[in-house]
């Protein structure tokens, strides 16, 4: 089974920047005016998941808790430090999380559209 993760949003140029040059995955497939809907494919090559991100003349409106949390897990400790290195260069704020899990196990951030995201310092299994 594969997996996309597609969200909608008004700043299509600057999620990608984001995702792409802050968080380090790769701009893996994109198209342009698909029924009036622009869009990126963001992941890495040979994985079975990957973000769509879309834009269109309509606005996004989401909605979302302080529970809804993208976590990315890093596989080597210096994976996780150059990420967060990264982030913090980029003037991305560390803020707290609700769930004190992810404050014990890694660091939490807002991507350009406020949703949480979290560089986990544990491997997953």
């Amino acid at each position: 089974m594969n997996l996309r993760i597609a969200r909608h949003t008004n700043n299509l140029e600057k999620i990608e920047d984001f995702y792409v040059n802050i968080l380090g995955f790769e701009r893996i497939g994109g198209f342009q005016n698909h029924n009036n809907y622009d869009g990126v494919f963001i992941g890495k090559p040979k994985l079975d998941w990957h973000f769509e991100f879309t834009q269109s003349d309509a606005k996004a409106n989401h909605t979302f808790d302080e529970d809804d949390v993208t976590v990315l897990y890093s596989k080597t400790i210096s994976e996780h430090n150059t990420l967060i290195k990264s982030v913090l260069e980029s003037n991305i704020s560390i803020i707290t999380s609700k769930n004190p899990y992810w404050n014990e196990n890694g660091k939490m951030f807002l991507d350009p559209d406020g949703f949480r995201i979290v560089i986990s310092d544990l491997k997953a299994d």
